[in-house]
């Protein structure tokens, strides 16, 4: 539960759900939520893989995924492994084989749809590999791959059919006494993914991975996700996300970051809250936050800005900002810290003079903590 007792309307009350490890990452419980993405080059070219896994980190993500189509991808996995400096996941699909070498090879998780593994014995197969390399897993279900047999039950992918699935799924790991999984149950469609995952938080008390799969290109798989993930986690459903975005797998973890912190539920960086602009505006309001995006995006210290373009606003936002500049006349602005007015800068040095703020309040932070 997020708790602030001078504003209740904030707080969100988390599904309780039992924890697991992804590597050295907590999942569920009273863990902070995690956020994955998953990278989108050849794994078999290993240096392709380590960068992109590399930038991801650096950009936020706690879980990187990594698609396991072929036996090349399972190894070239123990070099990605090493290299990585966060908890990897295998996706795999059908081949149990390729589930066997990826824990072998030292991934933290593999995702997997045990009844599309093969037979019981093949299912025991890769739950003891998982076993044998502390792999957990996550139960991956998906409306547009469900069972043939749920297809011609429900006749169309319907919640009911994806719970099931999902259950169906777990029962054939809970046989095999492996209980370190979480699950998933993603549609594009974002009515049937909330409903889905509303129904399966209500039967199992297992960690739950949110999100809305091929949700689209980064305008509107943004947009998608947002209002999916977003009602979800208000209301307390979610204990890891990934944003599946058609672009840069950064740009999927600074989605999923942006949509937590506008929640309340994980804090990252710079919080830059600005107006729309109009022709009240002291400076070109959308410029300056491009560029103060740009250059501030190496900060990793939660704190929030506020760059509003007049006083009609500007001098309340500050109120409640770390820092905060308002637009003035003449050519210059106020600088506010910490909510009160400070002192006057001119447009002309106001990005570098915020820029050097903002990295000096993060220093501040980091030496006191």
């Amino acid at each position: 539960m997020t708790h602030n007792p001078i504003r209740p309307w904030r707080n969100i009350d988390r599904r309780k759900s039992r924890q697991i490890m992804v590597g050295n990452v907590p999942v569920g419980g009273d863990a902070p939520i995690t956020v994955q993405t998953m990278t989108n080059t050849i794994t078999s070219d290993v240096t392709a893989t380590i960068e992109q896994v590399q930038r991801a980190a650096e950009a936020g993500a706690d879980i990187v995924r990594v698609s396991t189509p072929d036996e090349a991808s399972t190894a070239a996995l123990k070099a990605i492994v090493r290299e990585s400096p966060v908890p990897l996941v295998a996706d795999i699909h059908f081949h149990y084989k390729r589930a066997i070498e990826a824990a072998e090879a030292g991934v933290a998780c593999l995702r997997i749809n045990p009844g599309n593994i093969g037979s019981a014995d093949r299912v025991r197969e890769v739950v003891k590999a998982a076993k044998d390399h502390g792999c957990s897993i996550r139960i991956g279900v998906n409306a547009g791959s469900l069972e043939k047999h749920l297809l011609d039950k429900y006749g169309e992918p319907c919640p009911d059919a994806m719970v099931e699935s999902g259950l169906d799924h777990i029962k054939l790991l809970q046989d095999n006494d492996f209980h370190e999984f979480k699950i998933s149950c993603k549609a594009s469609d974002v009515f049937l993914a909330a409903a889905a995952y509303q129904q399966l938080a209500e039967a199992t008390d297992a960690p739950i991975h949110l999100g809305i799969t091929e949700a689209g290109g980064l305008m509107t798989g943004t947009v998608k996700s947002a209002v999916g993930l977003g009602n979800l986690l208000w209301a307390g459903i979610g204990d890891t996300i990934r944003v599946s975005l058609s672009a840069d797998p950064v740009e999927e973890v600074k989605v999923g970051y942006e949509i937590l912190k506008s929640l309340g539920l994980r804090t990252r960086g710079v919080q830059i809250i600005s107006c729309p602009s109009c022709a009240r505006q002291g400076f070109d309001v959308i410029k300056t936050v491009e560029a103060l995006e740009k250059r501030l995006e190496h900060i990793k210290t939660p704190m929030s800005l506020s760059i509003i373009g007049c006083v009609v606003n500007g001098p309340g936002e500050a109120l409640m900002t770390d820092l905060g500049f308002t637009g003035g006349g003449a050519g210059s602005g106020m600088v506010y810290l910490a909510g009160k007015q400070d002192h006057k800068l001119s447009n002309d040095r106001m990005i570098e003079h915020i820029v050097e703020l903002v990295e000096a309040r993060a220093s501040e932070i980091e030496a006191a903590e």
